[in-house]
C-alpha cells in the first residue's frame, strides 16, 4: 500500500482532509481486496471536492484522466469505491460524531489563528507537529469510528469513451463532440452557447 507520505508530497502538506481520504482508500483496499487501479478496474465516486480526493487519486489511481474518478457535487463526505472485476462496491460516509476540531481543541484554536494570519512562529511549528499527529490518529482509527460503511451494488457507469473534437463555430476552439450544443444552426462550445443564448433570449 502506498504510504501517506506520498499523498502528502502530492497534496503539498500534511492535512486531516487528505488523511480522511487515505483512510477511506485503505479501508477500500482491505475490504475489496484491491490494489492501485492500472486502468479502470477500480471506480471511485466522490461527493465532494475536498483534500480527501487527492488521496484517492494517489492511493487508488482513480483520476479524471482515466475516467474512473466520478465527481458528484453534493458537498457530502461520501466515497463509493467499486471493483469492476470483483463486482463489489462499498460506500463510506463520514460519521457526524467524527470531528477533529472538537477532539483536538488546541488544533482548532491554532487553525483559526492560521486562517486569520495571526500565528506566531512558535505556533506555526506547534501546528505543523499537531497536524501530523492528527493525521496519524485519523489513519489509525478504527474503521467504524470514522465511517459508516456499507456494501452497495456496483454503479452502472460505463468506461471512459474517447470523443473526437470539433471546432466551435463561434470561438473556433476545439471542443469534445459530446459537449457541443447547437443554436441557430451553429455548433457551439458551452461558454459560447450560453453567451449567445442569453443574447437570443433578450
Amino acid at each position: 500500500m502506498i504510504m501517506f507520505e506520498k499523498v502528502t508530497k502530492f497534496h503539498g502538506h500534511d492535512c486531516p482532509g487528505s488523511a480522511i481520504g487515505y483512510k477511506a482508500s485503505k479501508i477500500a483496499i482491505e475490504k475489496l481486496n484491491i490494489s492501485s487501479s492500472e486502468d479502470e478496474e477500480i471506480l471511485a465516486i466522490v461527493e465532494n471536492d475536498s483534500c480527501a480526493i487527492d488521496s484517492i487519486q494517489v492511493v487508488l489511481s482513480c483520476t479524471f484522466g482515466k475516467g474512473n474518478l466520478i465527481f458528484n457535487d453534493y458537498g457530502k463526505n461520501v466515497y463509493t469505491i467499486a471493483s469492476r472485476e470483483k463486482n463489489k462496491a462499498i460506500r463510506l460516509a463520514l460519521k457526524e460524531s467524527f470531528n477533529p476540531m472538537k477532539t483536538y481543541p488546541k488544533f482548532r484554536e491554532l487553525k483559526e489563528k492560521e486562517r486569520n494570519n495571526t500565528l506566531s512562529l512558535e505556533e506555526q511549528s506547534k501546528l505543523k507537529t499537531m497536524t501530523k499527529k492528527v493525521c496519524e490518529d485519523i489513519i489509525n482509527m478504527k474503521d467504524d469510528d470514522i465511517f459508516s460503511i456499507k456494501e452497495v451494488k456496483v454503479p452502472k457507469i460505463k468506461k471512459a469513451k474517447i470523443y473526437k473534437s470539433l471546432a466551435c463555430d463561434e470561438c473556433g476552439e476545439l471542443t469534445a463532440e459530446h459537449r457541443i450544443k447547437e443554436l441557430e444552426s451553429k455548433k457551439l462550445c458551452i461558454p459560447c452557447y450560453e453567451s449567445l443564448k442569453t443574447k437570443v433570449d433578450l
